[in-house]
């Protein structure tokens, strides 16, 4: 297991969508705010190496953009990223190809998405997962998740009978730390009130160290990651990473235990039928249709860089129903999360992550 970070600073950076109209969090002048004209838009997207098919967050932007070209009755172009070496020069291919809005998905293409912003000062750029570019004509796209993950790791103490209940993660950087700080602080919290001492293993909040695979793909890595927390006896499976949890769940078929998972950006239960029977609940971010309503906006010449932000109190981030396990979780528990789903809206439960949006 590795550990990787990006080279540039976490200050400022943001994990994890949006949903329409979401929450703005700054404002700056619009790059570009004259339409291109709904016949002459082209709306473009590049993906990180998971790949358009990972069940998870690029899957859930191009199905926002291909929504958006839907609507406007335009052609979309995108290109998938097969590796970090791929990102400069896709979004260089989308810039010859005359591309209007190119949306970039995830933090480790913003190193290359800021250099070609700045060098294409005409062209609307989005990115999902980072909020470290400050640019006229870049918008970010992100998710307070560690609200939503809260919830889940509540849910995971809540369900599990060894006591035991684990994370692990793809890269260890902020759009994936904040999903394990929030469910790491949402057993605590449960223990907290119910007098319990529900463990967690696979990551350590307090120090910013745990269990990650290296990559965002699904593998040998992701299913020795999921393996060294079944070993440590845990019943409830969270891993952060898009397809990795594919893996996690090879690892816990081989075990042949009762152990559930809970999946993250989508709904797993209804995105990955084959293993639905194996997730609990899915921590959600509407990556979709953040990217559906960033498209329209440009389309419409109404594009500006004023972060999108997804909260518990926007409907931008949130936990996916029980489905199978409806009868099978605690008596009155989603009376319980409804409560502190309000209290987290108030501000009475804070929920506080080191790559919370800034």
């Amino acid at each position: 297991m590795s550990t990787i970070t990006r080279k540039a600073a976490f200050a400022g950076l943001a994990s994890l969508g949006a949903i329409a109209l979401l929450a703005g969090c700054a404002s700056a002048p619009a790059a570009n705010t004259a339409s291109a004209g709904a016949s002459n838009f082209i709306p473009c997207m590049v993906s990180d190496a998971g790949g358009f098919d990972d069940k998870s967050f690029n899957q859930s932007g191009f199905e926002g953009l291909k929504a958006a070209a839907a609507k406007l009755g335009v052609t979309p172009i995108t290109t998938q990223s097969a590796a970090e070496t791929d990102f400069a020069p896709n979004i260089q291919s989308l810039v010859d190809q005359g591309c209007n809005l190119i949306t970039t998905v995830g933090f480790l293409l913003a190193d290359a998405t800021k250099a070609s912003a700045l060098a294409n000062p005409t062209i609307n750029f989005a990115i999902i997962d980072d909020s470290s570019i400050v640019a006229p004509n870049v918008k970010p796209i992100v998710f307070d998740t560690a609200q939503a993950a809260f919830l889940a790791g509540y849910v995971a103490a809540s369900y599990s009978t060894t006591g035991v209940v684990g994370t692990f993660g793809g890269m260890q950087i902020p759009p994936v730390t904040i999903f394990m700080d929030g469910f790491v602080d949402g057993v605590a919290y449960y223990n907290a009130q119910k007098s319990a001492s529900v463990k967690v293993v696979g990551w350590d909040v307090a120090a910013q160290t745990g269990s990650f695979t290296g990559g965002f793909a699904a593998g040998v890595e992701a299913k020795t990651a999921a393996q060294g927390l079944i070993d440590q006896n845990a019943d409830v499976i969270f891993p952060v990473g898009g397809p990795i949890f594919l893996s996690a769940a090879e690892a816990i078929k081989d075990s042949a235990k009762p152990i559930v998972m809970i999946g993250v950006d989508a709904d797993a239960f209804l995105t990955a039928p084959d293993i639905s029977s194996l997730f609990l609940t899915s921590v959600l971010k509407q990556v979709g249709v953040g990217v559906s309503d960033v498209t329209n906006a440009a389309a419409a010449g109404t594009f500006d860089n004023t972060p999108f932000v997804g909260t518990l109190a926007n409907d931008g981030v949130g936990l996916a129903p029980f489905h199978d396990f409806s009868a099978k979780v605690k008596s009155g528990l989603q009376a319980e999360l409804d409560v502190i789903k309000a209290g987290i809206i108030a501000g009475t439960i804070p929920v506080v992550s080191p790559s919370s949006p800034k």
